[in-house]
């Protein structure tokens, strides 16, 4: 029996990961979970897989009704809050911790469970694009296992298991190309977001799908796999794949190209991740190649997603430029899903910020931090100048 925490319980891929929890009982336990303020889904979590520990991001609704209500309702579960609470929770000693909470307040749960659990089962993009170098650091002196849950770095990683890095020739990354893949050019300025959250495969929050449609998320994953994989930028490429079946390729020096497939659901890396090297049943879908007919790819088109240049430019850069490209990328995401920017200011903005944040070469975690903040108040303050 594997004890499980899970980090961002209420997100997409908490929820994909209780799916294998639930139809795995005899193999994993819910040890603690955590939410930011979404009480209705959590204390449906709590009565079926009874965790230990449970936190609450948000600070604001420990004295809420609805809470007290939650918590006399489980006098058996430990409840913590605010962002300390979620950090503490991630420390506390069990086998997995899967980190799962969307953005850059990730980062510090991410860091706490190294060294207090065997394996971290990484969901969360921002750990490696704001401190890779760090992160990577103090995993290797730590003991703690890392196993990552993207679907491309999971492909990746069941890819290499058999091949030297001295044989491998680059990693393909594939991407959807988002909702917006075969919208005109002239029509990009105008989209709304309830037409940029229609993906055509995958079941994702509200951020990683704008990012999806700015193709952000492959360049944050372009840096992610930089650190995971040990591999130069000039050695991963990022190819359009509509179907999203294929979900990485590795060429190797002789010319050898090897593909991971599987079925657009987040419970198959999260299995991976959870199991690896082991392997269980997946009661979740397999492939109908017949019903599949083709799979086809796309030449990238820069005009359509700049953003993705941009990410190479800033991971190749190094030091804290990821971190201020991340903490930019947030906040414009988050400005055009409120309606205050147009969806092609995204880029804009964050190619601005880029350039006008200071920049530290070999930044320590506070740096990281605080360039994250300056980042932030700098992008707030041009979202003003662009609000439509």
């Amino acid at each position: 029996m594997k004890y499980v925490t899970i980090l961002g319980a209420t997100g997409s891929i908490g929820l994909s990961a209780l799916r294998v929890i639930r139809t795995n009982p005899q193999k994993f336990k819910v040890f603690g979970l955590s939410c930011n303020r979404n009480l209705k889904i959590l204390s449906q979590q709590i009565e079926e897989f009874n965790p230990f520990v449970v936190a609450i991001a948000d600070a604001s609704l420990r004295n809420s009704d609805e809470l007290s209500h939650l918590m006399e309702k489980n006098p058996e579960v430990e409840f913590l809050f605010g962002d300390e609470g979620v950090v503490e929770l991630a420390a506390r000693k069990c086998d997995i911790v899967l980190s799962a909470i969307v953005g850059a307040a990730g980062l510090r749960p991410s860091l706490a469970a190294i060294g207090n659990c065997r394996r971290i089962a990484l969901a969360n993009k921002e750990t490696l694009v704001m401190a890779g170098t760090i992160f990577m650091k103090l995993i290797a002196e730590s003991g703690t296992e890392l196993l990552p849950v993207d679907s491309e770095h999971s492909a990746v990683f069941m890819l290499m298991r058999n091949v030297q890095i001295s044989h491998l020739e680059r990693i393909i990354l594939t991407a959807s190309g988002g909702s917006l893949r075969d919208l005109p050019l002239e029509d990009l300025p105008a989209v709304t977001p309830e037409i940029a959250l229609k993906h055509p495969t995958w079941s994702m929050g509200n951020k990683i799908t704008i990012d999806s449609a700015t193709l952000m998320n492959k360049g944050l994953e372009v840096i992610e796999a930089h650190h995971l994989f040990g591999v130069s930028y000039d050695k991963i490429d990022v190819l359009i794949h509509p179907e999203s079946v294929i979900h990485s390729m590795i060429e190797t020096i002789d010319g050898s190209v090897y593909a991971h497939m599987g079925e657009a659901d987040m419970a198959l890396p999260i299995i991976n991740a959870f199991t690896y090297p082991d392997k269980i049943r997946n009661e979740f879908g397999r492939l109908d190649f017949v019903k599949l007919k083709s799979l086809t790819f796309r030449e990238l088109d820069k005009r359509r997603y700049p953003s993705l240049d941009l990410c190479y430019a800033a991971g190749m850069r190094g030091g804290n430029a990821p971190a201020i490209l991340n903490a930019a990328n947030e906040e414009c995401v988050y400005a055009f899903l409120e309606r205050k920017i147009a969806f092609t200011d995204i880029v804009k903005i964050i190619e601005k910020v880029l350039s006008d944040v200071s920049f530290i070469s070999d930044p320590d975690i506070d740096d990281i931090f605080k360039s994250d903040k300056e980042a932030r108040i700098l992008s707030r303050s041009y979202i003003k100048e662009y609000e439509k």
